[in-house]
C-alpha cells in the first residue's frame, strides 16, 4: 500500500488567527460545507432563557441517501424533521432543533451536533414541571421512536449545556470525510451511495502534492459554488490530505483465516473442515491470481479505498466537493499538480472541475467549544 501523508500547517497559530479575522467581520459565518449560514443572527428564541426547559446538546449520525439535506423543510424529508418528530414523540410536545452544519441531500454524517429545549411536562398533571431527563434517558427514548421511522438516524451522544449554548456559534472545528473507490469492477451493492466509483486508477503521491498546494489560508474563489454568500472567500484548511485505507466492508481473506492451522488444534475452528487450497487469492489490486480449483469462484474482486480528509474551522459553499473533484482530476491524470495552483490563482469557479457527488462525502466530526 502506498504511503500516508498528512500535510497540516506548519503553523496552526497563523490559521486561526487568519480564520479569527474574517469571524470580526461576520461573526455567524461559521457554516458547513454543503450549505452555509444566510446570514442568520443568533434569535432569542435560539438563545432560550425559559428556567424551566434544559437544552441538551445532541451528536448525531446519519444515513443521507434518503434525506433531502439536514435543515427541516415542510415538503421533504429532512434529517431534522425526523428528529424532531422523534422527540415530539418522547416528550410530547413540539421541540425546535438547530444543527452546527448543514448538509445536503445524499451527504452522510459520522457525527453532526445540534442542539434542543426540553420541558419536562407531568402526564399525570399536567402543567406541573417535572425534573429534566438524564442525558441517557434521552438518548435511549429519541433512539427508540428514531428506528420507528427508517432508521437512518441515531443518537450517538447527549449532554446537558446552559440555556445560553449555541450548537452552531460553539462549534470551532469541522472535519470532513470524501470516499474514493477505484477499480474497473460495478460497485457492490452494499455500497451504493456510500463512496464515488472512479474505474481508474489513481495516483496517490500525486494527489497528495497537490494537497499541499490547497492546505492553508487561500483566496478559494474558485472552489465555492454559485450562490455562495459569504462575505468572504478566505478561508483557511487546516488539514487536507488523501490516505489509502482498507477497502469495506472488508471480511479476513483465507490466508487471514489461517486455513492452514485448522488440525493444530485451534478452537475457534471445526477440526473437521478440510483444508482448503491457499493458490486462488485476491492482491491489494484487485486481481484474482493462482486459481487452480475454482476456490475463488463468486469471490468479489476488491477496490481501492482512498479518504480525503478536510479540517477547518469553516467552508465555503460546496468547497469540500470542489476540492475533492479537483484532487480526482489529478489522481486520474487529467490535471497536473501545477494545473491545481493555476485553478487556485484564478479566484473563479468557472475555472475548477465539476465537483465530486454527494455520496461519497461524510460530516466527520464538530469540534464544538464548551464552558
Amino acid at each position: 500500500m502506498s504511503d500516508n501523508l498528512k500535510h497540516p500547517l506548519d503553523s496552526s497559530t497563523t490559521c486561526q488567527e487568519s480564520v479569527e479575522r474574517v469571524a470580526k467581520v461576520a461573526r455567524i459565518e461559521d457554516f458547513s460545507d454543503e450549505e452555509e449560514e444566510q446570514g442568520l443572527v443568533v434569535s432569542d428564541s435560539e438563545l432560550s432563557m425559559n428556567p424551566r426547559s434544559q437544552r441538551y446538546l445532541v451528536a448525531i449520525e446519519y444515513i443521507g441517501t434518503r434525506f433531502f439535506g439536514s435543515q427541516q423543510q415542510p415538503t421533504h424529508r429532512t434529517v431534522v424533521g425526523v428528529l424532531q418528530k422523534a422527540f415530539h414523540n418522547f416528550i410530547g410536545q413540539p421541540v425546535k432543533i438547530l444543527c452546527s452544519s448543514r448538509t445536503d441531500a445524499g451527504v452522510h454524517a459520522l457525527s453532526n451536533v445540534c442542539h434542543v429545549d426540553v420541558e419536562r411536562i407531568s402526564k399525570r398533571k399536567p402543567g406541573e414541571v417535572l425534573p429534566p431527563h438524564e442525558p441517557d434517558v434521552v438518548q435511549k427514548a429519541v433512539n427508540h421512536f428514531l428506528q420507528k421511522n427508517e432508521g437512518d438516524v441515531m443518537v450517538i451522544d447527549v449532554r446537558c449545556v446552559p440555556n445560553t449554548y449555541h450548537a452552531r456559534y460553539k462549534a470551532r472545528e469541522r472535519t470532513y470525510f470524501y470516499r474514493f473507490l477505484s477499480g474497473p469492477d460495478p460497485l457492490s451493492i452494499l455500497e451504493k451511495d456510500r463512496a464515488w466509483h472512479i474505474p481508474e486508477e489513481l495516483d496517490l503521491r500525486s494527489m497528495q502534492e497537490a494537497c499541499r498546494v490547497l492546505v492553508g489560508s487561500h483566496d478559494f474563489s474558485s472552489f465555492r459554488a454559485n450562490g455562495c454568500q459569504a462575505k468572504s472567500p478566505m478561508r483557511c484548511l487546516d488539514e487536507l490530505n488523501v490516505t489509502e485505507v482498507q477497502s469495506t466492508p472488508y471480511f479476513p481473506s483465507i490466508t487471514e483465516r489461517g486455513w492452514s492451522n485448522l488440525n493444530n488444534g485451534d478452537p475457534l475452528t471445526c477440526p473437521s473442515q478440510p483444508k482448503m487450497d491457499t493458490d486462488g487469492v485476491t492482491t491489494d489490486t484487485g486481481e484474482v491470481v493462482g486459481s487452480t480449483n475454482d476456490d475463488t469462484f463468486g469471490i468479489r474482486r476488491q477496490h481501492r479505498c482512498y479518504v480525503v480528509t478536510a479540517r477547518a474551522r469553516a467552508f465555503l459553499y460546496h468547497q469540500v466537493r470542489l476540492l475533492v473533484g479537483a484532487l480526482k482530476c489529478v489522481g486520474t491524470g487529467e490535471l497536473t499538480v501545477s494545473d491545481v495552483k493555476q485553478i487556485l490563482e484564478a479566484k473563479t469557479v468557472s475555472a475548477a472541475k465539476p465537483m465530486a457527488p454527494a455520496s461519497g462525502l461524510y460530516l466527520g466530526r464538530v469540534k464544538c467549544e464548551f464552558p
